[in-house]
Order: structure tokens, then C-alpha cells, then sequence
């Protein structure tokens, strides 16, 4: 019988555990492979209920869960700030898949307007898809003697203690939407910065401000309801909601689009298994009539990108909004 000495004999058994621990460690990542997703997966909304993020979120998960059989549950987490406590927490959140970020545009303005956001867009998140877009509308009080956006600006440089532009968030598509406006009409105007629609809906309502941009769930309504009264929308072309309301070029001013769109995102470093199985539903529902059927009541129209043009896309829509941002000199304080 060969004699196999003291060392010979650890080294086998070292080699043998080794062996056992890779074979079991491969088991268990193909089981999660093969499992994931084994619990619900969280969709973090970083505002409160009630707004556009939240409903196209709730409207995502719905879908999300129907089509896939698995557990979708959104999450308000409002902790203020734009958005960006909510974001950030998704940022610092394990990257196993459970947890999901569904934001708008201002995700990519902030870090812009915020000098004390820690994140970076681009590189702390992993992109899932780009989920829908919708244009706003441009909006004014009845008692407004203007009916197109020059009219408004002819009223606003006459009178600049009578007319107030607004705005329902720093930093969101409208907020950008009205400083280009006031940008290219050369009017030197402050901007009343709201915090959330609510307010600044209530107010335009009463008369207390006098120029809006938000989206069409809000807005629309208004303007059929004749409560306000519609000079633009900031789309390419007129939408198929309100086309009789022109477009700002047709106001003209010089082509200007900048869409309120959402996009869905996930802490970094998740897995390819994580990456394929959440790309792959979120196509299938995107594209889905049901979907689209159920946002146009909300404005938004179906607008999938996958995970490498979402991410492109940020980085397109960040060189758009610097300029803006940089000649308005909008700071938050």
C-alpha cells in the first residue's frame, strides 16, 4: 500500500473542501439564478403619492406583476429634497434586485442644481429602461389678456409686479421648460419655485400666478374645464390630447421639446440574471397595448429604451439641461 505522509494528507483534504465549497457555491448561483425573483420587488418612488411619478410607477408594477406572475409593491419614500433622498437610498441599496428606482427627468437635473448630492446619475445606477414621456403644457389664468406666449411676454415686460411665472418643482422639465421660455423671450423675470404641483395649481387656479408648465394629467383637465387657459405645449408636435394647442415653435419662438419622461433604475452591480429577467419584462409590457392604453389617460405615451440607450440617453438629456440650468443660474439653497 503507497504511504501518503502527514502533509500529503492535508493538502487532500484542503483541495477536497475547496472542491465541495466551489461545487456548492456554483449550486447556489445557479438555484438564485433560477429563482430570482424569490420575493417581492420594491419600485421606490421618491415622492409622495398622487403625482405623475407615482402614478406611472403604480401603473408599471401592475403590469409588471400581471405579466410575470412575481410581486411588484411601490414604495413612496418622500423624504423631500427633489427626489433625491429617496434616489440616494436606492443608490446605497444591495444590489440584488429587490430594489428599484422609478424617477422622472429632475433624477438627471438635480445633481445639476445640488451641489450636495453624493451620486452620480450616470455611474451609481444601473440602468433598467426608459419607460414613458409625455410633453406639458404651457398654462395661464383666463384672466390673462393673452393668447399666445408673445401676448405674454408683450404683458409681462409692461407690467412685471401684475404677472407671476411659476413653477411646481426646482428643477423639473417645467421649471426648464419656463426659464427657456423666459430665456428666449429676453425677459428678465424671477420664477416662483412651488414645492409640488398641489400648491401651484391651487394658485393658478385663484389667479395668483399667471405662467405654468406641467404635465397634461394636471394641466389638461384645467383647460377643458376652461378654468386655464393653454398657450403651448413643449413637445415637437402638437399631441393628439390637446391638438389644438400649438406647439412653442408655432408660438414663434425658436423649436424647443422637453419631455417630463421616466425612466426605471436599479442600485449598481446587479447581476446579469437580474439585469436580463427585469429588461425582459419591462420590454413585454412597454410594448403591450394595455400599457399604452393605460397611460394616455396620464398624458405619457409608451417610450422603451433599453438598459444601454437609457443610459445614453441620460447622458443626452444632462448636455440639454446644463446650458439651461448654467444661464438661469438656478442654485439649490
Amino acid at each position: 500500500m503507497q504511504r501518503v505522509d502527514a502533509f500529503t494528507y492535508r493538502a487532500l483534504s484542503w483541495r477536497s473542501a475547496a472542491t465541495a465549497f466551489s461545487a456548492l457555491t456554483l449550486m447556489a448561483s445557479g438555484a438564485a439564478t433560477q429563482t430570482y425573483p424569490a420575493q417581492p420587488i420594491t419600485i421606490v418612488v421618491p415622492f409622495p403619492p398622487g403625482g405623475s411619478v407615482d402614478g406611472v410607477a403604480r401603473i408599471l408594477g401592475q403590469e409588471l406583476q400581471e405579466s410575470s406572475g412575481k410581486a411588484f409593491v411601490v414604495e413612496n419614500r418622500a423624504g423631500g429634497a427633489g427626489g433625491t433622498v429617496g434616489s440616494a437610498s436606492v443608490a446605497r441599496a444591495p444590489a440584488d434586485g429587490y430594489t428599484l428606482l422609478l424617477n422622472a427627468s429632475i433624477h438627471v437635473v438635480q445633481p445639476l442644481i445640488n451641489a450636495n448630492i453624493r451620486y452620480d446619475v450616470v455611474k451609481d445606477f444601473a440602468h433598467i429602461a426608459l419607460i414613458a414621456a409625455g410633453p406639458l403644457l404651457v398654462t395661464t389664468h383666463p384672466s390673462v389678456p393673452a393668447n399666445t406666449l408673445k401676448e405674454f411676454f408683450d404683458a409681462l415686460k409692461s407690467d412685471a409686479r401684475r404677472y407671476t411665472i411659476a413653477t411646481t418643482g426646482l428643477g423639473s422639465a417645467g421649471h426648464l421648460t419656463v426659464e427657456y421660455l423666459k430665456q428666449q423671450a429676453k425677459v428678465d423675470a424671477p420664477i416662483l419655485a412651488y414645492r409640488g404641483a398641489g400648491p401651484a395649481l391651487n394658485d393658478l387656479l385663484g389667479g395668483h400666478i399667471h405662467l405654468l408648465a406641467d404635465p397634461m394629467l394636471s394641466s389638461l383637465p384645467n383647460v377643458t374645464a376652461g378654468k386655464f387657459k393653454a398657450l403651448a405645449v413643449n413637445s415637437a408636435k402638437r399631441t393628439t390630447l390637446a391638438p389644438s394647442v400649438p406647439t412653442i415653435a408655432e408660438n414663434g419662438l425658436p423649436p424647443f421639446e422637453m419631455l417630463s419622461w421616466y425612466g426605471l433604475w436599479a442600485p449598481p452591480g446587479i447581476g446579469p440574471n437580474v439585469q436580463a429577467f427585469l429588461g425582459k419584462e419591462v420590454a413585454a409590457v412597454v410594448s403591450s397595448p394595455k400599457f399604452r392604453d393605460r397611460l394616455t389617460p396620464l398624458g405619457f405615451e409608451p417610450s422603451y429604451r433599453d438598459s444601454a440607450g437609457l443610459e445614453a440617453y441620460v447622458v443626452e438629456e444632462i448636455k440639454r439641461y446644463d446650458p439651461i440650468v448654467r444661464a438661469a443660474n438656478i442654485k439649490v439653497q
